[in-house]
């Protein structure tokens, strides 16, 4: 190509360049129009689809939302349910009383209102203005400000509506305990939900407003006695005031709870226990030369066959009365106090005692199911048993009156509550550990229940404790200064082996150990409560009867044990044989122990246990008696007693009530 052609063609391409650079240029602001009605035609089709999103695919929910901000739900309380004993007489029932109401709404437009109502009531204003501010109940309804009106107020505040707008007077219901103190630390008590008690599962829809139980059946019970809430829909304003009723679902009131105490059988052991306490006091203790204190005491009585206890006594008792409409501070501290004994504690479930000689049971088992005695082995008590040497400390112990009762076998040991046939087992259960284990006595002690929760119905139980090297420890790791020697001798286990040392027992645990012997073997739970039906009677639920453990009690070491404890009452030798003088024992044959325990008190703590007829068990009956003396004297009248009185007032069949009302 010539040099004139070469430059034509690069003309060309440059000219060429230059025209597709102006088409770029002159087509630009098209494209630019072209994205910006995209974007247009974008925004609105998704503006249109929100609208169709929001009107016709999520409509129901604004709706919801809508009704949200216009309707307002109060809950209706239901009918708590009621407690009866196993006759269907009515131990805990609901009673209607008069209740004052005030208006939020009216007293904040019109003030004088809680003047006039202050001065009718005998309150003070700050007293109502206090209750008005009460942020438990709802702006919706009218605030109590006083409950079980007398009659003549509430006349009085329907005569005076004039000068009392937004006050009403309307009945409600409140707990009543038509035996008065009668069986009080059992059933418990109600009082406010707490906040605490608000965040907790079991309360998952509970209102702020709601009345729950707080002790005893009342709090074990309490979502089968509660019901279930109805509800009442409002629709308000814009000012938040009601302006009509939308819709009322009613409450559903909580079930019925049927005891299987026998309340004739509960008023028995309450007064014994009562009058037992009083003559002690009253009376002087040989031995000491001192009027016993006999400060507090308790009573279980037990079907051996099912666990069903027909009575629970605690003393000091008190009226649960005085929890209605919220406790005085100075009727909480009277109940609460050391300095009376403490009577809202239930010292059957909860009090923990050294068992003394009741403790026998335990070991007698384990020496005999083990084999290092027979029933026919014989002892030589001289009235004193030594360890042998070597030994430091304590090495001699006696009998508790000195006494000395020459050869004797196991069942008669056990008649007589001899301690040095006893601590004789338990030195030898000591120095023979590597062939019978390190706790034989602890084992069965732990079979027959001592040391652990029965698991009966009711709170706040305490598990007692079975002194052992374990137990010693755990005392000392706790309280280094008050059990400063954690290790465990000869001595130890001597002492374990009669009911003395660290071992401690609740009057429930005893009765259920002596129920498992009178039974054959069987360690039931206890039950407090037997059936739970409905408000109309029908019913709804047994409580079934639950074995927790099977102690071995072949026949010979039944029979032998047996034939002990009976001795303890038929027997001139036996701890409780003056008290059971005339007590018709040929028609109604008992088995029992005494049992005396030493504490930091100058007066030892009286025990007593029996059960009868000892050929077909019906009946097992615990008592203690805090600083009460020796157990013949101190706990087991109290025990006749009431063996007299089952005797001849045996407990009827459970009855379901028709209907309550």
């Amino acid at each position: 190509m010539s040099p004139k052609s070469r430059k034509r063609t690069l003309n060309k391409l440059v000219y060429r360049t230059i025209d597709a650079r102006k088409d770029v240029k002159f087509t630009r602001p098209g494209l630019r129009l072209g994205i910006l009605f995209a974007l247009v035609v974008l925004l609105f089709s998704s503006l249109l689809m929100r609208l169709w999103f929001v009107q016709v695919l999520n409509v129901k929910q604004y709706k919801k939302a809508v009704n949200v901000d216009t309707v307002r739900v109060v809950p209706i309380p239901p009918v708590r349910g009621l407690i009866y004993d196993r006759n269907g007489n009515l131990l805990v029932g609901n009673q209607v009383v008069e209740e004052v109401t005030l208006s939020r709404q009216v007293a904040k437009s019109n003030p004088s209102v809680v003047g006039n109502l202050a001065a009718i009531l005998s309150m003070t204003p700050q007293a109502i203005y206090s209750a008005l501010s009460n942020v438990n109940y709802s702006i919706y309804q009218p605030v109590p400000i006083k409950t079980d009106v007398s009659v003549q107020t509430a006349a009085l505040i329907e005569q005076d509506q004039a000068q009392l707008p937004g006050v009403q007077v309307v009945l409600t219901t409140q707990r009543y305990y038509p035996y008065g103190d009668l069986l009080a630390q059992v059933l418990g008590y109600v009082g406010n939900i707490t906040g605490t008690e608000l965040k907790e599962p079991q309360y998952k829809g509970y209102s702020p407003t709601s009345q729950v139980g707080q002790a005893g059946v009342e709090l074990t019970y309490e979502k089968e006695l509660q019901g279930t809430p109805g509800q009442i829909e409002y629709e308000v304003n814009s000012l938040n005031q009601p302006v009509k009723i939308l819709s009322r679902k009613p409450a559903i009131p909580g079930k019925d709870i049927i005891l299987p105490i026998d309340a004739s059988l509960q008023q028995q052991a309450e007064q014994d226990l009562a009058n037992q306490i009083q003559s002690l006091r009253s009376s002087i203790d040989s031995t000491t030369g001192l009027h016993p204190p006999a400060t507090a005491g308790a009573v279980v009585v037990m079907d051996p066959n099912n666990g069903h206890i027909l009575a629970m006594a605690s003393y000091p008792t008190y009226n649960p009365a005085l929890w209605i409409g919220g406790i005085s501070q100075a009727n909480y501290q009277a109940i609460t106090s050391a300095a009376n004994h403490e009577p809202l504690l239930n010292r059957a479930i909860s009090g923990e005692y050294i068992p003394g000689s009741t403790f026998k049971l335990a070991t007698a088992t384990a020496a005999l199911n083990s084999g290092l005695i027979s029933p026919y082995t014989q002892f030589d008590d001289t009235g004193t048993f030594t360890i042998p040497q070597p030994c430091s400390g304590k090495c001699s112990y006696h009998n508790a009156a000195h006494e000395a009762l020459g050869y004797l076998n196991i069942t008669k040991a056990i008649g007589a509550s001899d301690d040095v046939f006893f601590y004789t087992l338990g030195y030898d259960f000591w120095i023979n550990r590597n062939k019978y284990g390190q706790t034989p006595i602890q084992d069965y002690a732990a079979k027959y229940g001592f040391g652990q929760l029965t698991g009966i119905n009711l709170p706040y139980e305490s598990a007692g404790r079975v002194d052992s090297p374990q137990e010693r420890l755990k005392l000392h790791q706790m309280a280094p200064t008050a059990f400063p020697n954690y290790h465990w001798y000869a001595g130890d286990n001597i002492e374990m082996a009669f009911g003395q040392g660290e071992t401690v027992i609740t009057p429930i645990q005893l009765a259920d150990a002596y129920a498992t012997l009178a039974n054959g073997g069987n360690r039931y739970q206890p039950q407090i409560v037997a059936e739970i039906a409905n408000a109309d009677g029908t019913q709804v639920q047994t409580v079934q009867n639950k074995i927790e453990a099977t102690v071995p009690l072949p026949s010979t070491t039944r029979n032998t044990l047996l034939q002990g404890f009976t001795n303890a009452i038929d027997q001139p030798y036996g701890t409780a044989y003056g008290i059971f003088q005339n007590f018709p024992l040929s028609q109604f044959p008992l088995a029992g122990k005494t049992g005396t325990a030493q504490t930091n008190h100058v007066e030892p703590d009286s025990l007593f246990v029996a059960f009868g007829p000892t050929n077909s068990p019906k009946y097992v009956i615990s008592a203690v008696v805090e600083q009460g003396g020796y157990g013949d004297l101190g706990a087991a009248p109290i025990v006749r007693n009431l063996m007299s009185y089952l005797m001849n007032n045996p407990p009827p069949a459970i009855t379901v009530p028709k209907a309550s009302s």
